[in-house]
Parts: structure tokens; C-alpha cells; sequence
């Protein structure tokens, strides 16, 4: 199947092929024909799958068929809503790609910068915009947005939005959003909450759930080193500087983690940058495009900042704290196999972290192969070490009470 089976518009085509495109992924050859038809849509499927595409197209070629769009000054039609800065750039240049010969503008606002330039982009007038929840009601509260014309809402990523506390700004936009709207909900997956969520969002709607013939534990080479934390620098620049990849990101748990990642780097002659929620707006965004662009080769990164992160062909992952909930796992490898590609990644292990590995094995069905280094004789002699001996709380001593008067003292006369 190709994409001009899916009764696609010819300024759409014309863009989609200027980029390559000729044959829909599964969800969008699934959620196109529902979303063109006008229909609500659930869809379920890990990122990489071509979930922007499979809305951003049907919403671009209903604005384009809108009679009345040409006759009228241009307001909000369509409101995406992303849980992270990165990510909202990312669909906004994709919908700026496949509508730039439909006549499409498009603006994109979230928080950690100044608004003023997001307002004047505003008032000119656009037909979608791609946000952040916090920016969106801030610049809501403040008059500068109003949804009272979208007909066609999108939630991305919701999965997300909810671990990140983002429940309730959701719960307060919906009450502002008109009530005959299309609504598309997205989510790589679908626990309990996220059910309850978008049965609030969604009308009579369809479902379309991607499985991926093969899941990315099994697209992706994984490879596992047992080391030990204060090894854990020394081994990354060895893997660095013998392996000579052509990209790697590398994931750490905290943002101080990752700043001290970058300084040891440094000290090496590895040049790096990290992208974490300390960061401005503008430092995350020159270290993305220089990631991409590949100025730089080795991008270090927390779970939250990476989300949005779709750079192509990126040859290796490298989970320098292994994460405490399993299904970070998968995602941060799926950074490396997009898509229907195949990649590598590779993690470090300290003692401490062996909890965690036995969770994400559990979830991937799968052991992940143990590899030699360096630096492995330390782990050993770490793990066979006796414990410390147990500290022992020292036993209460009751100090003696003092007795109590049943009266007041009397002034004794001498």
C-alpha cells in the first residue's frame, strides 16, 4: 500500500514524497482512513511507530478541504497537546513538513522560555498549535489563547503526560475545549488511569493497537556490563573511544548525574552535551540540533528531557544508570531501533542495580547477554565482599523521673 491509496490530497502527496515517504506504517495506514472519515480515535503504539504522521496528515487535509478557512482569520482549528518541550518541537516541524504546500500555519508553545515571542507568533493568526500543558493554560489565563474554535484535538504521549503530573491541567483543559471537537488520544500504553482518562476525552471512537512484529527488545543488540559506579566513567569513554560510534546517547537517572557525566568527558577529550529539565530552553535545543546535525557525537540525557528525541539512524544507546521502572527501559532503547530499524545498546550494572535488571528482564522476556571489560574485576571483588556488619541501635536508658510536688513549695524563714 502506498499513500496515495489512503485518498490523501495532492499538496500532502507532493510534500510526503519530498521526504521520502511512500508507504504508510502500520498505524497510519490504520488511523488515516478512521481520521478522515471524522471519526475519534484511541491509538496504542510504542514510539517510533509514525503515531505524528497518522494524525498530523488527516487534521492537515481536513484544514485544507475547509471552504470557509480562506474566507475567515485564521484561529485555532487544531490543538496538540505533548507532555515535553522537545517533543512539541518535533511534531510542530513535522506538521510544518507535510503541510508546507497546503497552506498550513502552525505555532508551538511551552514553558522555560520568555512568551513574548510565542504571543506574536499568536496574533498573526495559526491553524494549529502544538503545546505544553502549563504554557498552554498560563497563556490561556492571560487572554493571549482561546479554544473555542478547535475542532480538532490531539493528546500525545498521555502515558507520559500522567507520570509526570500533568492529570489535572489535562482534567481543566478539557473543560474549555468545545464539546463537538474530534479527539485523538495517543499512548504507548494503557494502564488502568489512562483508560478512565481517555474515556473522558473521547466520543464514539475507534481503536487501533500496533503490535511490532518483533517488540524493540528483540529488534534492538543489547549488551550488558557489570561495573561498578565509580568504574562506570573510565568504561564509558573506553567503549567511546574503541567502538567509535557515529552517534550514542547516553542515559543517567539524574540531572547532576549527567552534568558530571559531561565534565569527566571532557577531561578525556570527548566532547558531549547534556539536555536535562535544569537546562534553558535554548541550551537543549542547540544540543539537540547538534546531535543531530552530528557536531557532536555523544548527547547525554535524563528520561524526561529524551522524550522527543527522533533522531535517525542513531547507531548506539547506552542506559548509564540502569532505570527503576522496567518500562523506561524499553523506551530508552527505542531511541536506537525506530521504526522497523534495528540498533544497539548496551548498560552498566553497578551491585546496587541488580534489582532493577532483574525487573526489566522479567518485562523483556529475556536475558540480556553479559559482555567482558576492563573494569570487571572490581565489580567481583565488590559483590564477593561480606556485607557491613549491622549497626546496632544502642538500648534506651529511661533517664529517672524527677518526683512531682503535690504542692507548692513553702518559703522557709530563717
Amino acid at each position: 500500500m502506498t499513500f496515495k491509496d489512503l485518498a490523501i490530497v495532492a499538496p500532502i502527496l507532493s510534500a510526503l514524497e519530498k521526504k521520502g515517504y511512500t508507504s504508510p506504517t502500520p498505524i497510519q495506514q490504520q488511523a488515516i482512513p478512521i481520521l478522515l472519515a471524522g471519526k475519534d480515535l484511541m491509538g496504542c503504539a510504542q514510539t517510533g511507530t509514525g503515531k505524528t504522521a497518522a494524525f498530523a496528515i488527516p487534521i492537515i487535509q481536513h484544514l485544507y478541504n475547509d471552504p470557509q478557512r480562506s474566507k475567515q482569520k485564521r484561529t485555532i482549528k487544531a490543538l496538540v497537546v505533548t507532555p515535553t518541550r522537545e517533543l512539541a518541537i518535533q511534531i510542530d516541524e513535522n506538521f510544518v513538513e507535510y503541510g508546507a504546500f497546503a497552506n498550513i500555519r502552525t505555532a508551538v508553545v511551552f514553558g522555560g522560555v520568555k512568551q513574548n515571542a510565542q504571543v506574536d507568533t499568536l496574533r498573526k493568526g495559526v491553524d494549529v498549535l502544538i503545546a505544553t500543558p502549563g504554557r498552554l493554560l498560563d497563556l490561556m489565563n492571560q487572554g493571549h489563547i482561546s479554544l473555542r474554535d478547535v475542532a480538532y484535538f490531539v493528546l500525545d504521549e498521555a502515558d507520559q503526560m500522567l507520570d509526570m503530573g500533568f492529570v489535572h491541567d489535562i482534567k481543566k483543559l478539557l473543560t474549555k475545549l468545545p464539546k463537538k471537537r474530534q479527539s485523538l488520544f495517543f499512548s504507548a500504553t494503557m494502564p488502568a488511569a489512562i483508560v478512565e482518562l481517555s474515556n473522558k476525552i473521547l466520543g464514539n471512537y475507534e481503536r487501533v493497537t500496533i503490535q511490532p512484529q518483533q517488540t524493540t527488545a528483540e529488534r534492538v543488540e543489547q549488551g550488558l556490563f557489570f561495573v561498578s559506579k565509580s568504574d562506570k566513567p573510565e568504561l564509558l569513554s573506553h567503549i567511546i573511544k574503541s567502538r567509535k560510534p557515529a552517534s550514542v546517547l547516553v542515559f543517567t537517572r539524574t540531572k547532576h548525574g549527567a552534568d558530571k557525566v559531561v565534565k569527566y568527558l571532557s577531561r578525556v577529550k570527548i566532547t558531549s552535551a547534556a539536555i536535562h529539565g535544569n537546562k534553558s530552553q535554548n541550551n537543549r535545543q542547540a544540543a539537540l540540533n547538534a546531535f543531530k546535525e552530528g557536531k557532536i557525537k555523544v548527547l547525554i540525557a535524563t528520561d524526561i528531557a529524551a522524550r522527543g528525541i527522533d533522531v535517525s539512524e542513531l547507531e548506539l544507546v547506552i542506559n548509564y544508570d540502569l532505570p527503576n521502572i522496567p518500562e523506561t527501559y524499553v523506551h530508552r532503547i527505542g531511541r536506537t531501533g525506530r521504526a522497523n530499524a534495528s540498533g544497539a545498546s548496551l548498560s552498566f550494572c553497578d551491585v546496587e542495580e541488580r534489582p532493577y535488571l532483574k525487573d526489566i528482564e522479567k518485562l523483556i522476556k529475556q536475558k540480556i547477554p553479559v559482555l567482558d571489560h576492563p573494569f570487571v574485576q572490581a565489580y567481583e571483588e565488590k559483590r564477593a565482599a561480606p556485607p557491613p556488619a549491622a549497626f546496632k541501635t544502642p538500648r534506651k536508658v529511661e533517664k529517672p523521673k524527677k518526683p512531682k510536688w503535690r504542692g507548692a513549695r513553702k518559703e522557709v524563714k530563717r
